[in-house]
C-alpha cells in the first residue's frame, strides 16, 4: 500500500501540463483601386498557461481576409488574436481595425489600430486625388505600418519571430501599400505581402498571420493563421486531438501545430 500511494503521488504531478501558446490569427486582406495594405492578425504567446484534464480545449485557426476584408480571429482555449484589418482603398477611405490595423488611404482616411498586445497600427497613405494615391501599409506584430509619400507606397510592418516550433520562425507581417504611382511597398517580415501600383497585390503567407498587399487592379488576400502549444515532453502526451495537429517531440518539449480548427483534450 505504502509504495503503491508514492506511485500515485510521483505520477501526479506529470498528469496535466502547463503549457506555451503561439496564437495567430488571420491577417487582413489588402485594399483594390489604388489600394493599402492589410493589417496582421493578432499575436499572442506566453507560457504557463494552466489546462485541465479530461476536457476537449477548442483550437480556432483564422482564415485570412479575401480584398477588402478583416482577417478572422485564432482561438485556442480563453486565448483569442484578433484577425488582420483590412487595408483602405480609393472607394472604403478607413482601414479596418484589428490585431494590427491596415494601411490607411491618404484623401479623407485614415489607417487602422492595432489591439493592444498583439500588434500595431496602420500607415497613413498620400493622395491629392488629382496626379498620384499611394498607400499605407499594414502594421504587424512587432511594428507600425509604414506611411506612404508621394510616389511612394508604404512598407509592411515588422512581425515578430518565435521559437516555440523548435525553429526561430517571424509571424504576422503587415502587408505593404499599394497605389496608383511611383512603386508599391514590400510586406514586412513575417509573412507580409507585397503591394503594387500596376497589378495585384500579393498574398500575405499562408499560416503566417501576414497582411495581403494593397493593389490597383486587385489585391491580395491575408495569410491564415496558426496556433501552437508546447509542454515539458516529461508529461504525457494529450489524450486525444482532433483537426490533425503536426506533433513533435524534440528538445525536450511536446509540440503540436495546427494549421487547421480543432482540439486538444489531456
Amino acid at each position: 500500500m505504502f509504495a503503491a500511494k508514492n506511485f500515485l503521488l510521483a505520477a501526479g504531478p506529470n498528469s496535466t501540463p502547463v503549457v506555451e501558446y503561439l496564437v495567430v490569427a488571420g491577417g487582413g486582406g489588402g485594399g483594390v483601386s489604388y489600394g493599402c495594405g492589410g493589417g496582421a492578425g493578432g499575436y499572442r504567446t506566453a507560457s504557463n498557461f494552466s489546462v485541465n484534464a479530461g476536457s476537449a480545449i477548442t483550437v480556432t485557426v483564422g482564415a485570412g481576409g479575401s480584398q477588402n476584408t478583416n482577417g478572422s480571429d485564432s482561438v485556442f482555449s480563453t486565448i483569442t488574436s484578433v484577425g488582420g484589418g483590412k487595408g483602405a482603398n480609393y472607394s472604403a477611405r478607413t482601414a479596418g481595425n484589428g490585431g494590427s490595423g491596415g494601411g490607411g488611404y491618404g484623401a479623407g482616411g485614415s489607417p487602422g489600430t492595432g489591439t493592444s498586445g498583439q500588434g500595431n497600427n496602420g500607415g497613413a497613405g498620400a493622395a491629392d486625388d488629382a496626379t498620384y494615391s499611394n498607400g499605407g501599409a499594414g502594421g504587424g506584430a512587432g511594428a507600425v505600418g509604414g506611411a506612404a509619400s508621394p510616389n511612394v507606397s508604404g512598407v509592411g510592418g515588422a512581425g515578430s519571430s518565435s521559437s516555440i516550433s523548435g525553429s526561430s520562425v517571424t509571424y504576422a507581417g503587415g502587408g505593404g501599400g499599394g497605389g496608383s504611382t511611383g512603386s508599391g511597398g514590400a510586406g514586412g517580415s513575417g509573412g507580409g505581402g507585397a503591394g503594387s501600383t500596376t497589378t495585384s497585390g500579393t498574398a500575405g503567407t499562408v499560416n503566417t498571420g501576414g497582411g495581403g498587399g494593397g493593389g490597383y487592379s486587385s489585391t491580395g488576400g491575408g495569410g491564415s493563421g496558426i496556433v501552437i502549444i508546447r509542454y515539458a515532453d516529461t508529461y504525457p502526451a494529450a489524450t486525444a486531438t482532433t483537426g490533425s495537429p503536426t506533433i513533435t517531440v524534440a528538445g525536450g518539449y511536446r509540440v503540436y501545430q495546427w494549421t487547421g480548427s480543432g482540439s486538444i483534450t489531456f
